[in-house]
């Protein structure tokens, strides 16, 4: 017996499969998302032995399971399939992370906070906090709408903060989720600009509200105005249902539960002294499927014809599809009386008709679904000797024992009716009846059962119980199998060409084509027996096509065709497409009609004038467009007027004082005739006059000498020889625009914070601006000529201007634009932005490091945005864990500083510094570095050192044993640290300089002496026409072209003899290169490459002779 339906929920990870009925050896398998899925194969999965029910695990990753499931619970008597059900896995709902910038409103201005909360398992709950947990104080000018958005009607002084925060809650998974906050800005003014109410929620003036009975009705209005308006709430026509409230301060009505009665339309009205504002709901409410009648199970014999009645009703209308077995009905099983009708219906049925019929009723509001166990019997049952039968019935029989009782240990009722015999015997053959009795009458059903086969002669032996034991068979008892088609034996695996092959007992056809179409029959014998069983093999094709197409009842522009359907190939023809090519303005090309259903047979076609048709058909089922028909004979309608009229009327002005009127021309099939031409006619539409009209060919149109940017109406009427098409419909446009000719006054300007202003200014006249307000364009220039163009479309006064830079001097003018171009700019207003925060500084490195000392070296930003008050400098150590210390903070007051010199540091410890620039307004952006301390004390020495090559003056540097040079120098040991104060006092070094100085002059008095006698003498030209080999490969930028601007005197350090620079730090200072290696010869000459690290210095130079203690 087959079940009846299936029972399916998920419940805590369980998805139940149990028949609902009894049922005689039922099969289960499931689909999930439409899919085969099988319990059996997952072994995570836990199954319930007798059911198809599987539990879910609830560890793991469930995200795998989530998914559509559907169980099919069959035997082999039909499938009862279950509805749909959803397994969801939530997932955890998170805000995006963003970043949000502060909204800046004015005074008295209206403003929405948006929550816009992630998708999670409903019911979801919206609340509004400040950071502390604070909610936000709600009343008439402020609400939470229906979305979660947060809606202030005007803006007051009090809104201004910084946490506005939006928490949306998820009970069902009890989880809450927080939006980052968000800032708002509040700019006072000395007067609220009163005004009339408008909606911010919901937009437009009407809307459409559809729910489904029982549910709540939720309307909602909110306003935005000044004074705060006052909503109301009304029925037209009718009074507000009783059980209808009103809250959120009047903005929310609510009604709950609704029925039929809540039909209606709604309106809210929002108004204060100056005006009002409304909004028009329409509510409709709508019903889920409900069974009228469901498809009940039936028992009925072979030919006798079967009715399935299925009947739902719900709003919208439930539309009702049948399945058999799970398969979605098709083939000769149709609806009885059309589509409309639910009821299905079965002539003649045969075994093979036996199964479960499924119907589903569904709207868009949910979905029913119910089985009917239908079962074909026949009259006469043949059973072979020895086995077991049963007779099964689907509805509740008593038996009639005045013939003669079925009793017997061999015979069982059970509880439905059936009858079931154990170890059939020829004694059993015979006539068996069922009789079934209630109020209303009794019924019966026969069958009669014939047993075959030769019972042994001698009974056997019983066996063991225990293992082992062996059974064996004859070969006389081991069935042959054949195969037939339509009554006739199949020879198979015959030759190679057969396309017939048969292997355990499966038979294969290959190449399959309409011949092997028909009854194939599976034949098992033995020597005392036989058995068959059948199949019918359909070959599913396109539809042939179409013949015998005839034209009839020929009437002017209407004509009927009719045609003779081809062959459906197992698939019923769903339409049949009707196709047209005239032969004069496309001949050959063949164009869809019309489309037919597949049901039909012929066509009544409307067609244009004065074309010469032929027509073709062409089928078409489930699995394509089958080919078409042959095409009929030619057939000429005769001319007519035309049917309609240019669509698509376009109305342009390209000069002051013209308009140009085109449309889209009829297509030459649409002239149904000769002589097609247009009329067009037109006026103004401000004065009482009469239309000018003017007749063309074309599809176009210019009417001259029109006053400027003046509204006309125009119509377009077409006709041909056989007369005018209907009349036509009038558009509006205006004739041709002018550029503005007047300039927006009281132009201002209002600093909002030193990278926004906000720009004002009066109308333009709509008379001076002779066409369709564009907007207005706003031209500013900034402190260095540079231009930008800012557009505001619309009929606005105000709009704001953006990315500028802070304490910079700028000047706009506004001008209005329309459709032509832009009008006269107004007054040039000059404006000064205020001081901001600094950019980040240009450079910023760690210079010199010792154990307990770290020197640091900046630049100022290049865009200080104001006037720099000074630095702040902040320090932290960071351990091994990449934890970060207390953070230490040096406010240097001097804006020219450029160095600082942080003392009593831990030695071999990693800090981190942080660098900002400060003007009055604030410090701004960081910029940061990394360094780390020494184990002890670097050793230095001092360098004076010049190019061999050159007559460049001496320099005097200090530099660690790990520098780097190419040029010879002579070195001195100048002991550790900051030995080098003092050496001014050293005799060796007072010599030194002293021979150096006489050489100097001597050099001098020798160039003096050979100019006198040779003319000029140059160094620099000398080099140029000898290079000194070793100084081919320096950079100009370095040793050759020496300045003396670049050098700066070193705290402590004394100035060279020629008293051009000084030796503490030159421009050429080897501290200038950081950590960079710098390598020594044996003889402790330097050899670094000094050129190519001069190269890689940043463009912007750290300098300055001020040092600020820290």
């Amino acid at each position: 017996m087959v079940p009846k339906g299936v029972f399916s929920t998920p419940l805590q990870g369980h998805l139940h499969c149990v028949p609902l009925s009894f049922s005689l050896f039922p099969r289960f398998r499931w689909t999930k998302s439409g899919q085969e899925f099988d319990p059996l194969m997952d072994p995570r999965l836990e199954k319930e032995d007798h059911s198809g029910t599987f539990v879910i695990p609830k560890n793991g990753n469930l995200s795998e399971f989530q998914g559509t499931y559907r169980c099919y619970a069959s035997n082999n008597l039909g499938t009862a399939i279950s509805e749909d059900m959803d397994f969801i896995v939530p997932n955890v709902p998170k805000f995006p992370k963003e970043k949000m910038d502060p909204i800046i409103v004015e005074e008295g201005e209206a403003f929405i906070l948006e929550c816009n909360p992630p998708k999670g398992i409903p019911p979801l709950q919206i609340y509004w906090m400040t950071i502390r947990l604070e909610p936000i104080e709600q009343d008439a000018r402020v609400s939470i709408g229906l979305n979660g958005d947060l809606y202030f009607s005007h803006a007051e002084e009090k809104d201004s903060r910084r946490d506005y925060c939006c928490f949306a809650s998820f009970p069902m998974i009890r989880t809450i989720v927080q939006k980052t906050a968000m800032s708002v800005v509040v700019n006072t003014t000395n007067a609220i600009l009163e005004r009339k109410p408008s909606l911010l929620t919901p937009p437009d003036v009407r809307s459409e509200k559809q729910l489904v009975k029982g549910e709540d009705l939720e309307l909602e209005c909110i306003a935005e105005g000044f004074p705060t308006p006052i909503i109301k709430w009304e029925k037209l026509g009718h009074k507000l249902p009783d059980k209808a409230r009103v809250e959120h301060h009047g903005k929310l009505l609510v009604v709950p539960s609704v029925d039929e009665g809540d039909n209606g339309k709604y309106m809210c009205k929002a108004s204060n002294s100056h005006g009002v504002a409304q909004h028009f709901f329409t509510v409709t409410v709508e019903e889920p499927p409900e069974w009228v009648q469901e498809p009940r199970s039936q028992l009925h014999t072979i030919g006798s014809d079967i009715h399935i009645k299925c009947s739902a009703t719900g709003s919208p209308p439930p539309v009702i599809t049948w399945r058999v077995n799970g398969v979605p009905l098709e083939g000769r099983w149709q609806p009885a009386g059309g589509s409309s009708s639910f009821r299905l219906r079965l002539l003649e049925p045969t075994a093979g008709n036996s199964a479960v019929y499924q119907c589903h009723a569904s709207n868009r509001h949910g979905a029913l679904l119910a089985n009917a166990n239908i079962m074909i019997m026949s009259e006469n049952f043949i059973w072979i000797l020895g086995e077991t039968i049963k007779y099964i019935f689907y509805f509740n029989r008593s038996r009639d024992d005045s013939s003669g009782a079925v009793e017997g240990p061999r015979f069982t009722v059970h509880r439905n009716g059936s009858l079931e015999i154990r170890v059939v015997e020829r004694g059993d053959m015979g006539e068996y009846r069922c009789l079934t009795n209630n109020t209303e009458g009794t019924a019966a059903i026969a069958a009669t059962l014939a047993v075959r086969g030769t019972p042994p002669s001698a009974p056997l032996p019983p066996l063991p119980l225990h293992p082992p034991f062996q059974y064996s068979h004859t070969a006389a008892m081991s069935p042959f199998l054949l195969w037939e088609k339509d009554d006739m034996e199949i020879a198979s695996n015959q030759t190679e060409d057969s396309r017939y092959f048969v292997e355990d007992g499966l038979l294969q056809i290959s190449n399959v084509s309409y011949e092997d179409q028909g009854r194939y029959t599976c034949v098992a014998r033995t020597s005392i027996d036989q058995d068959r069983a059948e199949a019918m093999l359909v070959v599913l094709d396109v539809p042939d096509a179409p013949t015998n197409l005839v034209l009839s009842e020929h009437k002017n522009r209407g004509v009927k065709l009719k045609w003779s359907p081809g062959e459906d190939h197992g698939s019923s023809t769903t339409e049949f497409i009707i196709e047209y090519e005239e032969g004069q303005w496309e001949p050959g090309k063949w164009k869809e009609l019309v489309r037919v259903p597949g049901n039909h047979g012929s066509a009544l076609l409307k067609l244009h004038g004065n074309v010469d048709y032929r027509f073709r058909v062409a089928p078409l089922n489930a699995v394509g467009k089958g080919r078409p028909s042959e095409h009929t004979e030619r057939y000429k309608t005769p001319p007519a007027a035309p049917e309609k009229n240019p669509e698509n009327i376009k109305i342009e002005g390209h000069l002051p004082y013209e308009m140009d009127i085109n449309w889209e021309p009829l297509l030459p099939i649409e002239h149904n005739g000769p002589g097609l031409e247009y009329k067009v006619s037109y006026r103004r539409q401000d004065l009482d006059e009469d239309w000018k009209e003017h007749t063309v060919k074309r599809h176009s149109f210019i009417v001259s000498a029109t006053p400027t940017f003046v509204p006309y109406e125009i119509k377009i009427h077409a006709r041909n020889q056989q007369g005018w098409a209907p009349e036509p419909r009038i558009v509006s446009g205006f004739s041709g625009e002018d550029f503005p000719s007047a300039a927006p006054d009281n132009v201002t300007v209002e600093v909002m914070n030193s990278s926004v202003v906000k720009v004002s200014w009066g109308r333009v006249h709509k008379d001076k601006l002779h066409g369709h307000l564009g907007g207005y364009r706003v031209n500013k220039k900034g402190q260095h000529g540079e231009r930008h163009t800012h557009a505001f479309p619309g009929d606005r006064g105000h709009g704001l201007l953006p990315g500028l830079t802070p304490f910079s001097e700028y000047s706009l003018m506004v001008m209005s634009f329309n459709g032509r171009g832009n009008g006269p700019g107004s007054h040039v207003v000059t404006f000064r932005t205020p001081e901001g925060v600094p950019e980040k500084n240009s450079a910023f490195r760690v210079m010199e490091v010792q154990k307990h000392t770290i020197s640091l070296a900046w630049s100022p930003p290049r865009e200080p945005n104001g006037i720099l008050t000074g630095y702040q400098l902040q320090y932290q150590l960071i351990n091994d864990t990449e934890g970060l210390g207390p953070l230490q903070t040096v406010n240097i007051s001097d804006p020219a500083a450029t160095k600082l010199t942080l003392k009593d540091l831990e030695a071999l410890s990693r800090y981190r510094f942080y660098l900002r620039s400060c003007t009055t307004v604030g410090c701004g952006h960081t910029v940061t570095e990394d360094s780390t301390t020494t184990a002890k004390e670097r050793e230095y020495f001092f360098i004076i050192y010049r190019p061999l090559s050159t007559g460049l003056p001496q320099r005097f540097g200090a530099v660690t044993p790990l520098g780097k040079s190419k040029s010879p120098l002579s070195l001195f040991p100048a002991g550790l640290g900051n030995a080098h104060q003092g050496i001014s006092t050293q005799g060796w070094f007072i010599g030194l300089m002293s021979t150096i100085a006489l050489l100097t002059l001597i050099l001098l008095i020798a160039c003096f002496v050979n100019r006198n006698k040779g003319g000029k003498y140059s160094v620099k030209e000398k080099e140029d026409l000898h290079p000194d080999v070793e100084s081919q490969g320096m950079n100009d930028d370095t040793f050759c072209e020496y300045s003396d601007n670049d050098e700066k005197p070193l705290k402590g350090s004394q100035r060279s003899l020629s008293g051009q620079m000084a030796g503490g730090e030159s421009g050429d200072s080897l501290v200038d290169y950081g950590d960079q290696e710098v390598q020594f010869n044996e003889d402790g000459s330097f050899i670094g490459e000094y050129a190519g690290h001069k190269d890689k210095r940043v463009s912007t130079e750290i300098k300055g002779p001020a040092q600020a203690p820290a």
